[in-house]
């Protein structure tokens, strides 16, 4: 598991209901390992939506109140001094970027860096992770680019606290349009304006292109999507013509491409089942997930069917002898014993949580 510490990323309500019903570990596959992240997921999005609201709630409770240079130097020297359990051992993420002129180059690094330390929201003081930001960027950037940095940081934690009054003018009614299938496009497109409108008191345009600007491509594609789905008046092939229609006309960009293979995920898992329906090779499965989503999730996919297998004929194994120890035993107790002992023996801690539901699973599909 990687050591950086980067909030998730997870999209608000709109990717949720445009998302393709899939299983999670699919997702899981899809995702690009981590040496190749920083190339293949924008960098905006590393906070993300929910997290950027969870953090924004946190600070609306609270005052982030700046503290002056002779509490900070009083507190940090280089703002990584006794750092909070959550970030020890980890790697910085986010970057500070200056030119020529020592102007600070406003950056999605730089955003990651702000929510970085302010994942540890909860368990440090919100005036400490103030402390502790501009130390370690006056530390490590030269004037005015820190300056400039710090100043970015106090917008965007204020801008953080403004967030939760617009998610309650609008979250009721996103919920109550996904309990009843469809998504109030209407309400998502005053709530976007309402956000951009938010940025543009804190922001200058090229601090909201860094920050936002790629987060802002997938919900504009997300919409569409949505807005797609919810046509009516189109067939399912009309519906699939629209969306490619659309992916072709978006600029060339890493986000494309990342949307792209989304998009392939429908195609990869119908095409897995059928292939494996008529019992195709490995190999064979190999060359098709290549072609769709690329040889890396191509990879990963081939190693989680190995596992899969792997499973099923310890879950086999497991059943035949757990029904023999049942059936055979005088004592029930004893007998019990035995098969979570069997348990230990086949399968680890994270397997084991899965066998109560792959055993109902498997009970419905002999049915």
């Amino acid at each position: 598991m990687s050591n950086n510490r980067r909030p998730a990323y997870l999209s608000i309500v709109i990717i949720a209901v445009v998302t393709i019903v899939v299983t999670a570990a699919v997702i899981m596959w899809f995702k690009p390992d981590h040496t190749s992240m920083a190339l293949a997921q924008p960098a905006s999005n590393a906070l993300g939506k929910e997290a950027e609201g969870t953090l924004s709630t946190a600070l609306a409770a609270g005052q982030m109140l700046p503290t002056t240079a002779t509490q900070n130097q009083s507190l940090f020297v280089t703002g990584l001094e006794r750092l909070p359990r959550s970030l020890k051992g980890t790697q910085i993420d986010g970057e500070i970027i200056i030119d020529e002129n020592k102007q600070l180059v406003v950056t999605q690094g730089l955003r990651r860096l702000f929510d970085y330390f302010l994942s540890a929201l909860g368990e440090e003081d919100e005036a400490v992770i103030f402390a502790r930001v501009e130390s370690y960027i006056r530390h490590h950037t030269p004037e005015p680019a820190a300056s400039q940095a710090v100043a970015i940081f106090g917008k965007y934690v204020a801008y953080l606290k403004a967030l939760p009054e617009i998610e309650k003018r609008y979250g009721n009614l996103q919920l109550q349009a996904t309990k009843s299938g469809e998504l109030d496009l209407n309400a998502v497109a005053q709530q976007q304006q309402d956000v951009t409108k938010l940025r543009q008191q804190y922001f200058a345009k090229d601090t909201i292109s860094a920050f936002f600007g790629t987060e802002d491509d997938y919900d504009d594609y997300s919409v569409e999507m949505v807005r797609i789905n919810q046509n009516k008046q189109t067939s399912e092939a009309q519906k699939e013509a629209a969306r490619q229609d659309y992916i072709s006309r978006l600029p060339d960009s890493v986000t494309k491409a990342n949307i792209v293979q989304q998009a392939n995920l429908g195609e990869l898992m119908a095409r897995t089942e059928q292939m494996k329906a008529r019992g195709a090779t490995p190999e064979a499965l190999y060359n098709m997930r290549r072609e769709l989503v690329g040889a890396p999730a191509a990879k990963r996919l081939a190693q989680v069917d190995q596992e899969d297998a792997s499973f099923d004929q310890r879950f086999t194994q497991y059943q035949t002898q757990k029904q023999r120890l049942l059936s055979q035993s005088a004592d029930q107790a004893q007998a019990q014993i035995q098969v979570n002992q069997l348990e230990q023996q086949l399968f680890d801690d994270a397997e084991r949580k899965r066998l109560s539901g792959y055993a109902a699973l498997q009970e419905t599909k002999t049915q």
